[in-house]
Formats: structure tokens, C-alpha cells, sequence
């Protein structure tokens, strides 16, 4: 809460929270498929994001809320689509939607989904979630997911739905976030990877007959701050104050329409004030909007 109303008061332009159901001890598969990598020790204690979101809500105004990702293998789509409209109503407008397959097969197996054809079940649940929130009456009927025919309200404030945005690094995630979102929605993404993946997400848009120039791309981004210049050869994000501010009008030059900073990952931590006080370096003479 301390870091939601402190973000508002310096004017930065929204908030985001990831989701992680468990923490796997004895993990199926590995980090984003590296072997020998553990999960990350952020990942240990985490609140759910649609709870603390609607609790930020009502302590804020201004600031944006989004999520980055929400697993739509942990729902089914109508349960989403009612969640998201009643967050959409108590933050006024101010949600943005990041949603993801996952990469788990752990929480999979927590939640009872099948791994497998993960790409399909994604295709189908954004197509019924989008259904529901812009069809009245809606009905659904596919492979996976079904919604009989029903009045379902309230629909979310922002119409047809909220900003609703695709996270992963597959091909068939771009192909999605193309056709059945509305961008993109990376993390920690190599500023020099960055043109690579806009040139197959703009791909991916003209064959769908879509101006790849409406699509937002968001990307989240560690970062490490360093009292000393780092140089040209550093990780982007990782260096002094200004290094960092630099490197941020680098995404954008790029083509990324939101970049957000992500501080679970801080080397030493990511205690409340050291993460204030950052923010307040970061946001002096950065035009955060």
C-alpha cells in the first residue's frame, strides 16, 4: 500500500503484479526450461494478484493496475471474466490485463490441467473470456470451455474489454498476442532481442490484417542500480541512475509502449523503503507518462 499511494504522489503511470500459485521444492521441470536452475527466491511467498490489486484500488486514483501474468490455465473463463470486471469496476477504469500459459508443469498438476496442447486451450480461452465480456447475451461453445446461454454483467468499464495483453517467448504467443489481444506483454527481454520480437509480433499482425502500430508491447524489466557507470558492454538496466533512464528511452525508441521495473529482484533485496527511495531517484526528470 506504502508503494502503490508513493508511486501515485511522484506520478508514475501504473502498477503491476506477477502470480505465482506455488513454489515448487522439487520442480518437474526447470526455470523457463534452464537445467540445474532453480525457481527464484521471490517466488517462495507471494499474494494473489487480483486481491491485492482490488485492495490497492481503493486507496489509489489515478494510477494504472495491471497484471503481468495472470495463468489462464488456473481459471476458467467465466470465472476470469467476473473477477476482472469486478476489478475494472472498483479501480474506475484503471485495469490493464497480461495474461500467460505458464510454464509449470507443477502448477499445472496443482490446478488439474493437462500440460499438454497448453497452446490450444490458450486460443480457446481468449476467445470465450473476450466473448463474454462483449457479447450480451453471450454463449459459448468449444474443446475446453463452454458458457451457456446467459445475460453476464456487469461488463467491464473499459469497452469492449480492458487492455488485454499476451506474455511468453513461443512464436504462437506473438501469433495470439497479435490476433486475439491487443500487444504484448514480455519479460526481462534483451534490449537487443527487442527488434527481433516486435518484427515477428508486426508479422504476425499485417497477415492478420491488424495495423501492427495499435498494439502495445509491454516488458518488464530488472534492474540493478550502481553508484558508478557500468559502461557499453552492461546489461540494460543495470547501472547508474542515468544508465537506467537512458536505457528506458532505449525500449521505447524500440518500439515497447511500457516498460515497468521490477524490484522483487534487487540484488540485497527488495525491502519497502530501499524501494521507495529508488523509486524516487528513478522518477525525478523522467516523464514517467
Amino acid at each position: 500500500m506504502r508503494i502503490a499511494r508513493h508511486a501515485e504522489d511522484l506520478g508514475y503511470h501504473s502498477l503491476w503484479a506477477f502470480q505465482r500459485l506455488l513454489y515448487a521444492v522439487a520442480p518437474r521441470n526447470e526455470y523457463y526450461g534452464a537445467p540445474g536452475r532453480a525457481w527464484p527466491a521471490p517466488f517462495q511467498r507471494t499474494l494473489d494478484p487480483i486481491v491485492s490489486l482490488a485492495h490497492v484500488a481503493g486507496a489509489t486514483r489515478r494510477i494504472r493496475l495491471g497484471t503481468s501474468v495472470l495463468i489462464m490455465p488456473f481459471y476458467q473463463p467465466i470465472v476470469l471474466a467476473k473477477e476482472l470486471a469486478t476489478l475494472d469496476h472498483v479501480s474506475n477504469g484503471r485495469l490493464d490485463v497480461g495474461l500467460g500459459l505458464g510454464w509449470s508443469e507443477d502448477e499445472y498438476e496443482a490446478v488439474g490441467v493437462p500440460f499438454a496442447r497448453r497452446g490450444a486451450r490458450a486460443d480457446e480461452f481468449l476467445r470465450c473470456l473476450t466473448a463474454i465480456w462483449r457479447d450480451d447475451p453471450v454463449e459459448f461453445r468449444g474443446e475446453f470451455y463452454t458458457v451457456p446461454a446467459a445475460r453476464v454483467e456487469p461488463k467491464p468499464v473499459q469497452r469492449p474489454r480492458p487492455p488485454l495483453t499476451l506474455g511468453g517467448y513461443a512464436k504462437g504467443v506473438l501469433r495470439r498476442a497479435a490476433t486475439l489481444a491487443d500487444g504484448y506483454n514480455g519479460g526481462n527481454i534483451p534490449l537487443a532481442d527487442m527488434a527481433g520480437i516486435l518484427r515477428q509480433l508486426a508479422e504476425a499482425a499485417v497477415s492478420a490484417g491488424k495495423d501492427p502500430g495499435t498494439l502495445a508491447v509491454v516488458c518488464r524489466g530488472s534492474f540493478q542500480v550502481h553508484d558508478t557507470a557500468q559502461g557499453p558492454g552492461r546489461r540494460a538496466l543495470f547501472g547508474t541512475i542515468q544508465e537506467i533512464r537512458d536505457d528506458i528511452r532505449r525500449y521505447a525508441d524500440a518500439g515497447v509502449t511500457e516498460l515497468f521495473l521490477e524490484a522483487n529482484f534487487l540484488s540485497g533485496g527488495a525491502a519497502v523503503d530501499r524501494v521507495m527511495h529508488l523509486m524516487e531517484r528513478l522518477g525525478v526528470g523522467l516523464q514517467a507518462r
